[in-house]
């Protein structure tokens, strides 16, 4: 089964959109390196928090593509704009639309 991270992060107020533009400069791809589903959410209920939802081919294709020079440098770009406040939630897919095979 395919490996599933959700996560969320809260900015410093303002910053939102400039994280957000971060986060999906790479997202195509993503693909090349076994994710089948990356989808940048804006939290309905609070302005400066960014959900972030994803769907591997393994948690070892996760973790690898956290690696890569381009993520690593989004990472540094992000972490000034980011309060520290994180939330995660790894999870083993089951299926479903966007989920791949």
């Amino acid at each position: 089964m395919a490996y599933g991270y959700i996560g969320s992060m809260k900015t410093r107020p303002g910053r939102r959109d400039d994280v957000v533009a971060i986060l999906l400069s790479g997202a195509e791809s993503l693909r090349d390196f076994g994710c089948r589903s990356y989808v940048v959410g804006l939290a309905a209920d609070d302005p400066d928090t960014i959900v972030v939802t994803e769907v591997w081919e393994s948690k070892e294709h996760h973790d690898a593509s956290l690696r890569l020079p381009k993520a690593k440098e989004a990472i540094a770009a992000a972490m000034p704009m980011l309060t520290g406040e994180f939330t995660s939630r790894e999870l083993v897919v089951a299926g479903g639309l966007g989920a791949g095979d």
